[in-house]
């Protein structure tokens, strides 16, 4: 079974580094070293700032891949107008299991990153600039490179610089999450669709981009357009981190110019000379089966043209050992435990779509799949992030991917392979704690706790399904669908609840300790028992 990736994996490049220059030399970068790799950087006016990055075609790589100088032009004419300052956000809240490269790069590089965010700063006229992490390596790195350089939280400084740390969480990265975070909220969406570039950072325009982006535009402000432009493709200058891991020898972090064949990167890696297939751009990307794989490159065109997607720069091949269905469905059921719970799509429907995808394995035949793929369209455009979305994207990607499979255990017996887990998650199930003094927020990732059904005591009354509908659903005989089923930490108080008003009490709770102590406060019983702004000015 693949373990859970480390903080700083392996780094390959292919052809010439460039945000990984020095990597060789030292393990980081610190600021005599990186201004000794990659000199120094002067200042740029904001619209040369925004010409450069269209020039170059920068988009975010945090997934979305929306184009940089829009970004950079609608914050700056939104601080015109409405006489603020705006304000920079690093996100680094790398928080799905399958990617590394900004975790990577926070730890080894930091200072490119803070170039490419104090660049954009003094473009904009920004005084506060807030670094997004989740984890404890990126947040010890980031907070000594600011030191280094000087920067504090302190009024009266030229810019007010600090690092924001949140819990380790798929909706974490989310960009209104960082926003509402950093403004001393949870680290959840708000529930209302919001644009950071309008309304933000204490409702200020906020230019919030991931951290591979600023470290990219870093590199193009010091070398040009045109010598930028000589690296990969023409129309998708430039290199892209990539996460190598699956069914590899060896997990690593890549940095390769666009246009390289995705063949050539999982050859590097140690993948199998044929993978039954390979998820591209991570738990909310595609897969590409086998056949497609050779005609890929790595580019966000390429791959959208065969049906992949470049998404956060996660490469995941699998091999013909193991069952494509059984290991979707691994990842199906983690998505579903990252909901936020505050909207349906997302705390009901997710779980919906990870049970059907367990009934197509168990056995439930056409009537299985067709409810998969209704509940699949049903959470789309309707969550209050992207996380629903992303989600059923992965879910009937899988579906069109294997067909083969599919068919295997729709119309027959399954396909006779085991599931061995090759598609990392956190270790354990669990995931690493988010927050400083390490105690995670109580309502945050999954739970250890696990509601059981006694058959022998179920009447079917139903107020299970009513109180904990993301865990139970009736069958046509109004019993529950499942006899024992994961509680969301989101729903552990409503789970206890549905115990205690069970009228059979045909409802109990375990906890699962292994490979953890158990949390003592569950109620669980144990296993076995304003003047001078500058937006898009002339520079300094």
């Amino acid at each position: 079974m693949n373990e859970a990736l480390p903080d700083v994996p392996e780094v390959r490049v292919v052809g010439l580094p460039q945000l990984t220059s020095g990597f060789d030399l030292v393990e980081r970068l610190d600021l005599p070293m990186h201004l000794k790799v990659h000199g120094p950087l002067e200042p740029m006016g904001g619209e040369q700032l925004a010409q450069l990055s269209e020039r170059i075609n920068l988009k975010g790589r945090g997934g979305a891949g929306f184009p940089f100088h829009k970004k950079l032009r609608s914050v700056a004419e939104a601080a015109i107008r409405r006489g603020v300052r705006p304000v920079v956000v690093v996100n680094g809240s790398e928080d799905e299991p399958a990617c590394r490269k900004d975790t990577v790069m926070i730890n080894r590089a930091p200072h490119l990153i803070l170039d490419g965010a104090l660049l954009v700063a003094e473009a904009l006229g920004a005084r506060t600039l807030v670094v997004g992490v989740t984890r404890e390596s990126t947040q010890r790195s980031m907070e000594a490179a600011l030191s280094e350089r000087g920067l504090t939280n302190r009024r009266g400084a030229t810019i007010r610089a600090r690092v924001q740390r949140n819990p380790v969480r798929m909706v974490t990265g989310a960009a209104a999450s960082l926003v509402r975070s950093i403004d001393g909220g949870p680290a959840i969406p708000p529930g209302r669709k919001t644009s950071a570039s309008q309304n933000g950072v204490g409702g200020a325009p906020t230019l919030l981009s991931n951290a591979e982006t600023f470290a990219q535009l870093a590199i193009a402000a010091r070398i040009g357009a045109e010598r930028y432009g000589n690296t990969g493709l023409y129309d998708e200058p430039g290199t892209v981190m990539l996460t190598v891991s699956g069914a590899v020898a060896r997990p690593m972090v890549i940095e390769a110019p666009t246009g390289v064949p995705l063949r050539y990167i999982l050859q590097l890696a140690g993948a199998p000379p044929m993978p039954q297939g390979v998820l591209t751009g991570g738990y909310h990307g595609k897969w590409l089966d086998s056949a497609t794989v050779n005609e890929a490159i790595v580019s966000r065109n390429s791959l959208d043209a065969v049906g992949g997607a470049l998404g956060a720069g996660a490469i995941l091949p699998i091999s013909t050992a193991t069952c494509p269905l059984g290991e979707s469905l691994r990842v199906a059921q983690w998505l579903a435990e990252e909901s936020a719970g505050q909207c349906g799509p997302c705390y009901l429907g997710l779980p919906a779509a990870a049970r059907g995808m367990e009934d197509i394995l168990n056995g439930g035949g056409p009537a299985a799949l067709e409810a998969l793929k209704q509940v699949a369209n049903a959470v789309k455009r309707r969550g209050a992030c992207s996380h629903p979305d992303g989600s059923a994207m992965f879910l009937e990607s899988t579906i069109k991917a294997f067909t083969d499979d599919l068919a295997a255990h729709v119309l027959g017996n399954g396909c006779g392979r085991p599931v061995e887990g090759v598609l990392p998650l956190f270790e354990g199930g669990q995931q690493p704690t988010g927050i400083p003094g390490g105690q995670a927020e109580p309502e945050q990732g999954p739970s250890r706790q696990k509601i059981y059904v006694d058959w022998t005591l179920c009447r079917g009354h139903g107020l299970c399904a009513d109180i904990l509908p993301e865990v139970f659903q009736l069958g046509a005989d109004g019993f529950p669908t499942v006899a024992q089923a994961g509680v969301p930490r989101y729903a552990e108080a409503k789970a206890l609840r549905a115990v205690r008003r069970c009228p059979a009490l045909a409802l109990r709770l375990e906890e699962d300790t292994r490979g953890a102590a158990p949390r003592q406060n569950l109620p669980a019983v144990r296993e076995g028992g304003g003047g001078g702004r500058r937006a898009l000015g002339r520079g300094r």
